[in-house]
């Protein structure tokens, strides 16, 4: 499985891609930060962001893309920023017809080093551990970006079989509706046919 990780912002945003082999086994292909000036207008920042993403896409063919999913930030501005991002990035996956992927901070960092609440030091600490990296991939956001692509390569065999237990669970619930439904018509006509053969009777009694 190739993923391509993506921790989204206006400012900087961490693109990287890495390859899943057999079992835990993560090779990093690439990483990149793109960087937007803050005096720009919105729009063409998010364009930047989105002809970097699409150029990725492009040039990586990822199977899937993990992004960083906004849970909470008590700088609204900077939270905005990032979810106009990630939507611009999701927007551009769904063109491809890429799966998309949103993982929360704590689900990248207990995925990466066994802590939901771990820092961006030791994040970026494993990630180097991880995918034997020469050096540590710097800014933070090429370090969030790889941590991304690590947890959905090890969270995608349970993904997979979350989807499939809810698949199996949607048939089944289908199948017991249809069963209540029957089961409701049927007994909707006995309760139509013994009031048909009750007045049959009573008809039948005055002609007598």
């Amino acid at each position: 499985m190739r993923v391509m990780g993506v921790d989204p912002g206006l400012t900087r945003c961490g693109l990287s891609v890495i390859q899943g082999g057999q079992g835990r086994q993560v090779i990093a292909l690439d990483v990149d930060v793109v960087r937007t000036p803050a005096e720009q207008p919105l729009a063409h920042r998010l364009l930047a962001i989105s002809d970097a993403v699409e150029y990725w896409m492009d040039t990586h063919r990822p199977d899937v893309i993990a992004i960083e999913r906004v849970f909470s930030h008590q700088n609204a501005p900077t939270a905005m920023g990032t979810a106009q991002a990630a939507g611009v990035i999701a927007l551009s996956a769904a063109r491809r017809d890429i799966d998309v992927h949103f993982h929360t901070p704590s689900e990248v960092k207990a995925a990466v080093t066994g802590n939901g609440r771990a820092g961006k030091s030791q994040v970026t600490e494993m990630v180097t551990r991880i995918l034997t990296l020469q050096q540590k991939p710097t800014p933070a956001d090429a370090a969030d970006a790889l941590a991304l692509a690590i947890c959905h390569c090890w969270r995608a065999p349970m993904i997979a079989r979350m989807a499939e237990a809810e698949a199996m669970a949607a048939v089944q619930r289908r199948k017991y509706q249809a069963t209540l439904k029957a089961a409701k018509a049927a007994k909707a006509a006995k309760v139509s046919a013994a009031g048909s053969d009750s007045g049959s009777g009573r008809m039948s009694r005055g002609v007598i």
